[in-house]
């Protein structure tokens, strides 16, 4: 998985016909001196030809920088180094070494057969466990691409082999794994936090009631969808089986306690934390369930360091693209071109969230955050909207455009796993991507569902 993510792309390779056109088009460009033009369309030609995002992203702003010549090209790479040099950024390779530890350590298994137990007795009983386990999972990772490659594993398997359509677990399983980056910890919130001045601590508090909210909608079109199809429940409850299973579990299931009690209470920082759950997760696996071998610690620090590396080499090369949009005065454009929509925060929003939807649909959440932030959010604020209220917005908004290709990549991971193809899980995702809306509709509009929380611990 992390290799896959080592190689994330904007889009599929194109036919040489088209990028012979784009590049024509980006020289073009750079003749005539629209620079700043020449920097979004040397952005997409690198991206529809496949280049990796990160090195699209700083490739472009070089390019940019190298044309108009105002500025010497190392600040390039001061620009880069300053967007990674911070504090709360500490958070994202300590909450991908617990997602690993949790996902090698056989944690996902015990949380999967407790949520069966719990839910297996509802019509489409093992759709509803895909989502419970989801949200308990997401307690502890705080990324969709874990959740899709390490419980997706198990659960799509337990799905075929209990007779569901492939295309249908598939689909929930991409689905409920969207949830993950809402529900404390995420990491989408840190970069967005980082980038907005933002709390943290007050980001994580507000995903809590959207992610539940997100949870109740697709179990909702589960139930749906079983009675259209016939699926019947999968296990008869039973409490001397949910004691069982609950107990195996304890241990697992105080994970996502740890970290967001001890948030919410004051206790540990984000970034306190996430060392808090990589701590609890290492003796999980190495003390008591005894299932983390040396060997499997070195393979687990790998990804671990890969991942980490690729997420801030997007972060990076998205600071100066942001950089670039900011000294340029983009936002003060974008602000006075919306000025008309100022005093109607509804018009605003729907804007706002047909352009993040657009934008998920061909850009890499994280790199979409850091170079949208700057531009996006004094509109927001101009609007009336909280920065917290606006960050779990766009945060869901670019969750969904991990199940919309081109760069679907929760599809890709999915597709690996599973073994079937892109198209597929892409025709499996689409019914589950009705109740994500409605669920994002429900949290743009009633902007108490985010801020109810943090209001009441924070402010």
């Amino acid at each position: 998985m992390p290799k896959l993510l080592a190689m994330q792309r904007g889009a599929a390779m194109v036919p040489p016909v088209f990028a012979a056109v784009a590049i024509l088009g980006c020289i073009a460009l750079a003749v005539t001196q629209h620079y700043l033009l020449f920097l979004f369309a040397a952005l997409f030609t690198l991206l529809v030809m496949g280049v990796p995002i990160a090195i699209s992203l700083a490739g472009s702003c070089l390019l940019y920088v190298l044309l108009t010549g105002r500025v010497p090209d190392v600040v390039v790479m001061h620009r880069m180094i300053n967007g990674v040099d911070s504090f709360p950024l500490l958070a994202i390779p300590f909450f991908i070494l617990a997602g690993n530890l949790m996902n090698n350590g056989g944690i996902t298994s015990r949380i999967f057969d407790f949520a069966k137990a719990l839910m297996g007795w509802m019509r489409g009983g093992l759709g509803h466990v895909n989502v419970g386990a989801s949200i308990v999972f997401s307690g502890m990772s705080g990324a969709a691409v874990a959740d899709a490659g390490g419980l997706g594993t198990i659960e799509i398997k337990a799905m075929k082999d209990a007779g569901y359509d492939e295309e249908f677990s598939v689909g929930i399983t991409a689905a409920s794994s969207t949830i993950g980056p809402i529900i404390p910890p995420s990491l989408p919130m840190v970069i967005y936090g980082v980038m907005a001045s933002v709390s943290v601590g007050q980001l994580f508090v507000a995903g809590l009631v959207p992610g539940l909210l997100m949870g109740l909608v697709l179990m909702a079109m589960i139930t749906i969808i079983s009675r259209r199809r016939g699926y019947t429940r999968d296990a008869v409850f039973s409490l001397p089986v949910l004691g069982y299973t609950f107990k195996r579990a304890f241990l697992s299931l105080l994970t996502p306690v740890i970290i967001v009690g001890g948030i919410m209470s004051g206790a540990f920082t984000p970034t306190e934390a996430a060392i808090a759950a990589v701590v609890y997760a290492l003796v999980l696996g190495v003390v008591v369930y005894r299932t983390l071998t040396w060997r499997r610690l070195l393979k687990v620090s790998m990804e671990t360091i890969e991942t980490t590396a690729v997420i801030l080499l997007i972060v990076a090369g998205a600071s100066i693209f942001a950089w670039i949009l900011t000294s340029n005065q983009v936002t003060q454009h974008v602000v006075t071109l919306l000025g008309p929509f100022a005093d109607n925060p509804i018009a605003t929003l729907i804007i706002i969230n047909l352009v993040l939807i657009l934008v998920g649909c061909f850009m890499e959440t994280i790199a979409a955050i850091t170079i949208l932030v700057p531009v996006l959010l004094p509109v927001a604020i101009t609007a009336g909207v909280d920065p917290v209220h606006f960050g779990v917005i766009m945060v869901l908004n670019l969750m969904i455009g991990l199940l919309t290709p081109p760069v679907g990549m929760v599809l890709y991971v999915l597709s690996r796993v599973s073994g079937i193809s892109f198209e597929k899980c892409m025709r499996g995702t689409l019914p589950f991507l009705v109740p994500l809306v409605i669920a994002l509709l429900m949290v743009t509009f009633i902007p108490a569902i985010s801020l109810w929380l943090p209001t009441l611990i924070y402010r």
